[in-house]
């Protein structure tokens, strides 16, 4: 038995139109969107009348990686944690994207309700990094190489 890949990763989020907003001016492209239920859904969450939008993300080519954004319409949203939740939160709690230009980035993100969680920080001579407060309050981690 092997793992042939990592699918997606997969955020719920409140607002699906201002996430995919904010991960599109990431870089991410739009690869479609579905309304899913029925029976299956319902089994697969362990939840019973399960109706959901998503709108699923792509790394552009040659990147690799999908993020699937989900709008729960029933059964409602529970918060099981303090909002927004601390990078020290156990659990999921950021996703890592390489870009070109840190800098810049965040600069677009803040126009699409990114807020910069500390400050952009330099590891040795290898990265440019920072954390992105994003849609539905996950951290979005930013790394830019120093060296190509």
């Amino acid at each position: 038995m092997a793992v042939h890949r990592m699918d997606h990763v997969s955020i719920v989020v409140t607002d699906l139109d201002a996430a995919a907003r904010f991960f599109t001016e990431l870089g991410l492209e739009r690869e479609g969107e579905a309304t899913v239920e029925g029976d299956w859904v319902d089994g697969v969450n362990g939840l019973d009348g399960v109706r959901v939008e998503i709108v699923m993300m792509a790394v552009p080519s040659p990147g690799t990686g999908r993020l699937e954004l989900t709008r729960f319409l029933h059964p409602p949203l529970v918060d099981d944690q303090p909002e927004p939740a601390p990078p020290n939160t156990l659990g999921l709690r950021s996703i890592m994207f390489a870009v070109d230009d840190v800098d810049g980035t965040v600069a677009r993100l803040a126009g699409h309700g990114g807020t910069l969680l500390g400050s952009v920080e330099q590891y040795e001579n290898a990265y440019r990094l920072c954390y992105v407060r994003g849609p539905g309050g996950i951290i979005v981690s930013l790394a830019q190489a120093l060296t190509p």
